[in-house]
């Protein structure tokens, strides 16, 4: 079998909006690869093409130009996705089904049945936390219950795939903790993972690779240890004065590398990387006359690296 689970090489998709077929491109030559056996984080702002391109690899659309495989095989490929494990970004589940009567189902079109099929969805019910509930229709149940009953149908047939579109929409902080060691009990079982979130702290504690997208391209891809430089101190500054004196010294930073600067009312908050560009800018205040209210170091993280390269 391939190592690379997911490969995708310059895909493309055009929508076409409105009366007068307005040529809208949500995706403009997107390239990666994922390897077998990681957690694969894909991020990017709203409208960046993340949900297009997943839909694009499950074969709910096609793409315009380009190619994707899953698992060696040319998207769309039916035959490969019972193999996939698959949780949309909205799921919809027809509202007088059952938690059990739903993730029942999904395992029958995966291809289990009878006893097997039984005892894997009392499994992934119990699982995912939501065993006490399995029999109220799912119009009953909460945002985040849906969800956890949505992953367990994901799960129930034991996929060698996982592709999570925002798997912790909607759950409360210790239901993110359960599908957080849910995800990391998958890849210690061998399994991939892909997943797409918003929540940028648990894409970096949890994920091996990243790639973020911005208007339909790719921006940064990676792994996560590459792409942070945890040996480069990031200092979060406070400055203080009249928005004068702050507006000033705000457009003499901006020109320095390594500084954001955000001005508020009679503050300026100041990011600077590195010692040497944290020591110029805490010179340059004080010349100012602008008072340092706060200096708070730390070291880069993934939600920076967002910042800089999907908003920069």
């Amino acid at each position: 079998m391939t190592e690379q689970v997911i490969h995708v090489e310059h895909l493309a998709k055009v929508f076409r909006q409105g009366f007068w077929r307005k040529r809208v491109e949500a995706l403009c030559g997107v390239t990666f690869s994922v390897p077998r056996g990681c957690i694969f984080g894909f991020l990017g702002p709203n409208g960046a093409g993340k949900t297009t391109t997943i839909k694009i690899l499950t074969g709910l659309i096609a793409s315009s130009s380009g190619h994707a495989t899953l698992m060696g095989k040319q998207v769309p490929a039916p035959d490969v996705m019972k193999h996939v494990g698959f949780l949309p970004e909205n799921p919809y589940v027809y509202p007088y089904l059952t938690p059990y009567e739903f993730v029942s189902m999904c395992g029958r079109l995966s291809g289990l049945s009878g006893a097997r099929l039984r005892k894997r969805t009392e499994a992934v019910l119990d699982r995912v936390g939501i065993a006490y509930a399995a029999d109220r229709p799912v119009q009953r149940l909460s945002k985040g219950m849906l969800q956890r009953a949505c992953l367990a149908a994901a799960l129930v047939a034991k996929p060698d795939l996982l592709i999570l579109d925002e798997p912790m929409s909607g759950l409360d902080p210790v239901g993110r903790k359960e599908v957080r060691d849910i995800i990391l009990e998958e890849r210690a079982k061998g399994r991939t993972v892909f997943f797409s979130s918003h929540i940028l702290s648990d894409v970096e504690s949890l994920c091996d690779q990243v790639t973020i997208l911005r208007k339909g391209k790719v921006v940064v891809e990676g792994r996560i240890l590459d792409l942070l430089r945890r040996d480069v101190m990031v200092t979060d500054i406070l400055l203080a004065g009249d928005r004068e004196a702050c507006s000033a010294l705000m457009s003499e930073l901006s020109s320095m590398d390594g500084v954001t600067c955000k001005l508020g009312d009679a503050t300026l908050r100041v990011s600077a990387t590195g010692d040497k560009v944290t020591a110029e800018v805490l010179r340059r205040a004080l010349d100012a006359g602008v008072r340092v209210a706060e200096v708070t170091p730390r070291r880069e993280t993934l939600e920076d690296l967002f910042v800089a390269k999907a908003f920069g």
